[in-house]
């Protein structure tokens, strides 16, 4: 309420500027311009032209103040005001998934023209992030909290290379991010070399 109407002072004192140094016809108008507050009265005396008379506006004052230190929130839910309440308080949410697609997961520029592959390219971007936020919140529950960096990283980075079809080497190092996933799925994914059939079992084992 006090940072409202600290604002709205500074634009009133403003107004009250233009009124004493410039004209207030040619001050630029909008729906948050300062001039708002500025009232016309046109005054003529009969077979006489009217002159304009602009001074400070108080009803308008006065209708803004009621509202300060309120926010309103326009919706087409017709849900209790509790829900829509705790809904608008997770749309944060909402938009870190939009910086995740755009950039973690490159929805974003789009390089296709047909339909067919444009909703391609997005059903595999959400697919991705679906799978992103089901291991996070696994994280979260398992008792660890990474940023979407540090697991995005973890899981790009965990390859392995075929040595003569023998065995596989690891070529990523251990993480916090590892340890957790090996704590939460059972993988053994902090070993140096797997064997074929051991790691063909892992597979299966998330699929």
């Amino acid at each position: 309420m006090e940072y409202q109407r600290r604002i709205r002072n500074a634009q009133i004192e403003r107004a009250r500027n233009i009124l004493k140094y410039r004209d207030v016809e040619e001050v630029k108008k909008g729906p948050h311009d300062v001039t708002r507050f500025i009232k016309r009265t046109s005054v003529t005396m009969d077979g006489e032209k009217a002159v304009d008379h602009y001074e400070i506006d108080q009803s308008v004052i006065d209708e803004e103040e009621k509202y300060d230190g309120y926010y309103a929130v326009a919706t087409n839910l017709y849900d209790d005001a509790k829900d829509i309440l705790n809904i608008n308080s997770q749309r944060y949410k909402i938009e870190d998934c939009f910086r995740i697609l755009k950039t973690n997961f490159s929805a974003r520029p789009i390089h296709h023209s047909k339909e067919n592959r444009i909703i391609a390219h997005f059903m595999i971007c959400y697919t991705a992030l679906l799978i992103y936020r089901l291991l996070e919140c696994k994280l979260d529950q398992y008792g660890t909290h990474f940023t979407t960096d540090n697991i995005l990283d973890t899981l790009k980075n965990m390859n392995v290379s075929n040595t003569q079809d023998m065995y596989y080497t690891a070529a990523y190092k251990g993480s916090q991010v590892c340890t957790a996933l090996n704590g939460l799925y059972g993988l053994g994914l902090d070993k140096k070399y797997y064997q074929p059939k051991e790691l063909n079992k892992k597979i299966k084992k998330i699929l």
